[in-house]
């Protein structure tokens, strides 16, 4: 045996446990360790160790196959990124603590299926959440104030795991109220809502994810990374595609979906080409959409026309 081949093999072992054993990995263990932990009544540190350790395994992921290698690189944004991602969980796990109290406000009957195995619950909260949140992220593309904030998350200018909390605090609390309030109505247990929680976490770190890993045609019923790209293309109407969080049935269903398995993607397919300088900052994103500027008015008609045109 060549050493080139005694050096290379634990290499390309990893890539391939990377490929087709990451998602995976993340979707049925840590939400089935998340599940588990959360119906055993563990407290939140757990939840919030086992969210650190999904990060942890998403870099790790992005840099032993990245689909592209200059993705795995700061673009001065990983301070701003960071700030996101901890507001964003905060919030999360603020209102999943503050579901007894909501409950109690917002709650028409408890017809949830509390006799049902902790996992399927589970499942049917993502399920109603997943049909909330979508149509939420489908109108912030229709609906000027809602795109103001919306508009922070589709600014960056690589596609990495943290991109998917990378959102206005205004606009997450939409979509999760947008998820979380049917389940609400019908008398969400807090057990499942932790576990919820940690698997929108899960989600959009798989979904934002610069691992270039696997699925097989599961990429067409699953909100993986290999469609989101297309979601995150810069031109206006061409990124107007795969708006579900969790599921793509909602773009079935809407005429929304949108995958080309030949196309490759950059950074320069990314952002906004009506404001390719919007605000890099954290503290600036957040003021964005207050301002006149935070429209992000398409561009002329001409260049309009010629994205629509593009092939996908």
């Amino acid at each position: 045996m060549s050493t080139t081949t005694v050096t290379t093999t634990p290499v390309r072992v990893l890539r391939a446990a990377v490929r087709y054993g990451y998602a995976p990995a993340m979707l049925l263990g840590v939400n089935g360790a998340g599940i588990a932990l959360a119906s055993a009544g563990a407290g939140k540190i757990w939840l919030l160790a086992l969210l650190a350790a999904a990060i942890a395994a998403s870099f790790t992921a992005e840099r032993i196959l990245p689909y592209d290698q200059a993705w795995n690189r700061p673009l001065d944004d990983g301070g701003r990124d960071a700030a996101h991602t901890i507001v964003n969980e905060a919030l999360i796990l603020g209102s999943v603590a503050a579901i007894p109290a909501l409950a109690a406000v917002v709650s028409i009957a408890d017809i949830w299926p509390h006799a049902w195995p902790m996992w399927t619950q589970v499942l049917l909260a993502v399920l109603v959440a997943d049909a909330g949140i979508t149509l939420v992220h489908l109108a912030s593309h229709k609906m000027g104030p809602l795109w103001r904030f919306h508009a922070v998350h589709h600014s960056v200018k690589r596609f990495y795991g943290l991109n998917g909390l990378m959102k206005h605090p205004a606009h997450q609390t939409a979509e999760m109220t947008a998820g979380v309030a049917p389940l609400l109505v019908i008398g969400l247990p807090v057990d499942v809502a932790s576990a919820l929680a940690l698997a929108v976490a899960v989600q959009l770190l798989l979904q934002h994810s610069n691992a270039d890993y696997r699925v097989g045609p599961a990429r067409h019923l699953l909100a993986l990374n290999e469609g989101h790209r297309f979601h995150h293309l810069k031109r206006a109407g061409i990124g107007d595609v795969n708006f579900g969080l969790f599921t793509l049935v909602w773009d079935h269903l809407l005429g929304t979906y949108s995958h080309d398995p030949a196309r490759r993607f950059t950074s320069d397919d990314l952002g906004m080409a009506a404001k390719p300088h919007y605000p890099s900052r954290y503290l600036a994103q957040l003021g964005e959409p207050f301002r006149r500027s935070g429209a992000c008015a398409p561009g002329p008609a001409a260049d309009g026309a010629a994205a629509m045109a593009e092939p996908i």
